[in-house]
């Protein structure tokens, strides 16, 4: 290849960078305010992110928020959640992505947004269990970042329920639907979530072999739950 050719592709993959991100910010000037845009600047990492979700309320509202939605209402359940952070994660590069993680039919789904940080991959998330929220960038593999979560994952009768996560949703894809900005479309996504491929984490024998929660487990992953939005079997 002509030695000219080897340096002008940076350059070129510079320029896309810099176009797309000039998309992003007009993408985030058109969709918030400048009040939500203020706030946004504060989050600047995936821990700033968390925070400021673990500082909300745990909502048991029966509908879905766009992150705009959350940032005005100042309440989030986990759908909420997962795509506010992702939103977030967006504002300062990363990919809005999101996983599922898929229970057993004693309890509900929880979600997450994804970021990775030199190839280990990290959550945020907003949960009523206390265990299920913030994962450090430490994992190298989508699988431990899913299991990381197996202890913590129960429901009300102490069973662990976790068994299932789905490949990583980009919600860009939503964009003509203006999920960041709008609650009015925000089923495709859960629709989406439903068909999208599952990766099984137990086998039979395993199921059979778990244990209950311990007590101790039981009440610091409670703590500070809002009762009326646990999933009851």
């Amino acid at each position: 290849m002509p030695k000219n050719r080897r340096m002008k592709r940076p350059q070129r993959n510079a320029e896309e960078i810099r176009n797309r991100q000039r998309r992003e910010d007009h993408l985030f000037r058109k969709t918030f305010e400048a009040s939500d845009l203020k706030v946004l600047d504060g989050l600047t990492t995936p821990y700033k992110i968390q925070r400021f979700l673990l500082d909300l309320p745990y909502s048991a509202d029966e509908r879905y928020r766009s992150p705009r939605s959350v940032l005005r209402d100042r309440t989030a359940h986990c759908f909420d959640g997962s795509l506010f952070a992702a939103a977030a994660l967006r504002y300062i590069g990363f990919p809005p992505m999101i996983i599922d993680l898929l229970p057993n039919e004693r309890d509900d789904d929880h979600l997450l947004a994804l970021y990775k940080v030199h190839g280990h991959w990290g959550a945020v998330a907003k949960s009523n269990f206390s265990g299920l929220t913030f994962r450090e960038p430490i994992f190298r593999t989508l699988r431990e970042l899913v299991l990381s979560y197996f202890e913590q994952f129960y429901n009300v009768q102490r069973e662990k329920t976790l068994r299932a996560y789905t490949v990583p949703l980009n919600l860009r894809r939503f964009d003509r639907y203006h999920w960041m900005g709008s609650d009015e479309h925000l089923d495709l996504i859960g629709s989406r979530l439903d068909e999208i491929r599952k990766i099984p984490l137990l086998t039979p024998a395993m199921r059979r072999r778990l244990s209950p929660v311990d007590e101790r487990s039981y009440q610091a992953g409670l703590l500070g739950a809002n009762w009326d939005g646990l999933y009851k079997p």
